[in-house]
């Protein structure tokens, strides 16, 4: 996609904005954080979904370590997950469930060096506990979501994520790439 993107702006002229690496990008980001704050102001957690990296960049740019955030992925795309272990960005796996909106070849350079300040760690949760995160959505609260979108909450309700007595965790779920048919 990012190819085809790049091909595109430069034959049409278009004006190039990359998804996840690029500084608007990532400010743009940052802003749902803000909101995040301004609704939860005494949160302790935050549980995001990562892919390239440009949500939970932005995000932990903004709390800038007055919360913990914790990064979730899944085990067929651990894109930050490697990147932690490597000391840097690096080339990771693309497959499972979720690879159509978390599995990128690697996370974002502008954002890894804001990850390592912020962000906690990576969970990693597999495919069959985001289809069922997914499921607990949508039996729930009406709430339909991709399974890329569904991840973070996956860490939580399969209890890879445990929070501690009285933490205040919330939980981001995001992305639009689904169909309500299924549901």
């Amino acid at each position: 996609a990012l190819a085809a993107s790049e091909s595109f702006a430069e034959k049409s002229g278009a004006l190039q904005i990359h998804a996840f690496n690029q500084e608007e990008t990532l400010v743009g980001q940052g802003t749902l954080g803000l909101e995040i704050e301004a609704d939860l102001p005494k949160l302790d957690t935050l549980l995001v979904a990562v892919g390239g990296g440009g949500l939970i960049g932005g995000i932990a740019a903004w709390f800038s370590g007055r919360i913990r955030i914790i990064a979730v992925e899944p085990e067929g795309a651990p894109t930050l997950h490697r990147a932690f272990e490597a000391g840097r960005p690096v080339d990771a796996p693309a497959e499972g469930i979720a690879a159509d909106s978390l599995a990128p070849k690697r996370v974002g350079e502008m954002m890894f060096p804001i990850a390592e300040a912020f962000v906690e760690r990576s969970i990693l949760v597999g495919d069959d506990d985001i289809i069922a995160a997914q499921a607990a959505l949508w039996d729930r609260v009406r709430i339909i979501s991709e399974p890329g979108g569904a991840a973070a909450f996956a860490a939580l309700l399969s209890g890879r994520y445990a929070p501690a007595a009285g933490e205040r965790v919330a939980v981001l779920v995001c992305g639009a790439n689904d169909n309500p048919a299924k549901f």
